[in-house]
């Protein structure tokens, strides 16, 4: 009786501020998983190892640019390496073949940055790119190809350059283990990508 006498749109913009808390949260959580790679993750190896599956890793010293990624979400219960090996499993068309592979490789292919770019855009996770500071949030997965087109990637802090510029500093692994630091524009930007986590539970809205 009581949710019959609130307005319908009072209640829709409730669930959407209820979503919205919902995803700052969760992506606060992915912005400290990969802060806490900060001085943890001291080099820098893109060496093919053999690992276990799901849940398997280099060792925590080292890694690529991608490893940040695939440490932070899986932090969070999200493991993009058996996410990324069963898409490829069921459609290995659809992923890049740059490394001129047969099938998909457990060991490998969720450190790959083209794989997650390609992840991410089957899955809904993509968003426009643009040159504007407010469009990138925290927790969200940005990917670029550096001078000679090589694929690097990284997550958006919550912190902010010193400038006042507004621009959002970047978790990444560019070659001297996780830093935490203001480049989101210093090379061109290929993807914009945001997980999109369960939405909480909602209430029925009477009519």
């Amino acid at each position: 009786m009581v949710a019959a006498m609130i307005p319908r749109a009072m209640i829709l913009a409730l669930l959407l501020a209820s979503t919205a808390a919902a995803h700052a949260q969760n992506a606060g959580r992915l912005v400290a998983a990969a802060r806490a790679q900060v001085g943890v993750t001291t080099g820098y190896d893109p060496a093919y190892v053999r690992m276990a599956y799901p849940g398997g890793d280099v060792p925590q010293r080292t890694g690529v640019c991608a490893d940040v990624i695939v440490r932070a979400f899986r932090a969070d219960g999200i493991d993009l390496q058996k996410l990324v090996h069963e898409d490829m499993s069921a459609h290995f068309s659809r992923y890049p073949p740059l490394w001129q592979l047969r099938a998909p490789d457990a060991n490998i292919d969720h450190r790959r940055v083209p794989n997650l770019e390609t992840y991410f855009r089957r899955h809904g996770a993509a968003l426009a790119i643009t040159a504007l500071a407010s469009d990138y949030h925290a927790g969200d997965v940005v990917s670029w190809r550096l001078p000679g087109g090589l694929a690097h990637v990284g997550i958006v802090s919550d912190h902010r350059a010193g400038d006042g510029s507004g621009r959002p500093l970047v978790i990444h692994n560019i070659g001297a283990g996780a830093q935490e630091e203001d480049v989101l524009f210093s090379w061109t930007i290929v993807g914009h990508f945001r997980w999109q986590w369960p939405a909480p539970a909602r209430a029925v809205v009477r009519r």
